[in-house]
């Protein structure tokens, strides 16, 4: 039997699975000072989503001799949030689970372009305060336009899809994708992307190298002008990770009118709390939901359920990233 922290949260029914295989399961939030103070270390495997952070400090704190967490479940896909060097070197399982979200998280993404070309965040303001705004909240069809992709994985890919039957013309770039994939156009660099598209939505990691990679000079490289020659402005949509975007020069971009709209589901800082973003009547966002449908849920605890399940039976889970 194995004893299991369920730090942010997980389904009903993926901890009535755990339960009935016999293993104890503590739902409880630890915050980064409980777990330096080693609050984790009596548990076997930990299950966290996003809010909470195991990097290098928090997983030595985590490990007693033999003992402590042997298992990190990370119930979603970003893994940013844990030190997998840290991890492996302390024999820890990790795994995630990156296919569970997919159509949650790719649905939300073109909901935020949709909203985001037709203005349709800021139309629902205006109208609550009073305001019939039909003439100034003319929008731009997305058909026609050319979507350019930053990272190329499944959510990526879902994207595109959706994209192409509303009549987008579809380009991507993944330094891991060379060759054309379902009729997407895959380019040798990120900028070359942001020359020719329009409207752009990122799914890439967060990386050192990725890091504030879509900032002033990456959209200022934008054309405003569709493939079927309307004049459109320029979209950004990220779901993926916060930190990607330059939210400063994003703002900036805004407000000069480089950059036509800006939705946000994933921010430098979270929970975002006051920001310049807020200020700008071409933003909208959502505070990390892209993944927070009842499927997805579902689907993501079951599957790391079934993970931490095997790696209980067997000491390896049939899926891991590390």
């Amino acid at each position: 039997m194995g004893r299991v922290a369920v730090t942010d949260g997980m389904s009903p029914d993926a901890i009535s699975m755990l339960e009935k295989a016999g293993h104890e399961v503590i739902i409880e939030h630890h915050d980064d000072d409980r777990i330096l103070e080693g609050s984790l270390s009596r548990f076997d495997a930990v299950i966290i989503r996003s809010a909470t952070k195991l990097y290098a400090n928090q997983i030595k704190a985590s490990v007693k001799g033999k003992g402590g967490v042997k298992f990190i479940g990370r119930a979603g896909v970003g893994v940013d949030n844990i030190d997998l060097d840290t991890a492996t070197k302390h024999g820890i399982v990790v795994c995630n689970t990156p296919g569970a979200s997919t159509k949650s998280v790719v649905e939300l993404t073109i909901g935020h372009l949709l909203a985001s070309t037709r203005h349709i965040a800021t139309a629902d303001r205006t109208l609550r305060k009073g305001e019939w705004a039909k003439k100034r909240l003319r929008g731009s069809e997305i058909g026609g336009k050319r979507l350019g992709l930053v990272g190329f994985g499944r959510i990526s890919r879902g994207v595109a899809r959706i994209a192409s039957a509303f009549g987008m013309e579809i380009h991507a770039f993944d330094p891991y994708v060379k060759a054309d994939n379902e009729g997407v156009i895959m380019h040798n660099t990120v900028e070359e992307v942001f020359k020719i598209c329009t409207h752009i939505s990122i799914h890439c990691n967060l990386t050192e190298e990725t890091r504030n990679l879509v900032n002033s000079d990456m959209i200022s490289l934008m054309p405003g002008i569709g493939l079927d020659g309307t004049k459109c402005g320029n979209h950004i949509v990220s779901c993926a990770r916060g930190g990607i975007i330059d939210e400063k020069a994003a703002c900036e971009a805004l407000e000069s009118g480089k950059l036509s709209s800006l939705a946000l589901d994933v921010f430098d800082i979270e929970p975002l709390g006051d920001s310049l973003l807020l200020e700008q009547e071409n933003f909208h966002g959502s505070p990390h939901i892209a993944a927070s449908t009842l499927e997805a849920q579902d689907r993501i605890g079951t599957e790391m359920a079934s993970l931490l399940i095997e790696f209980f039976e067997d000491g390896k889970p049939s899926y891991s990233i590390n």
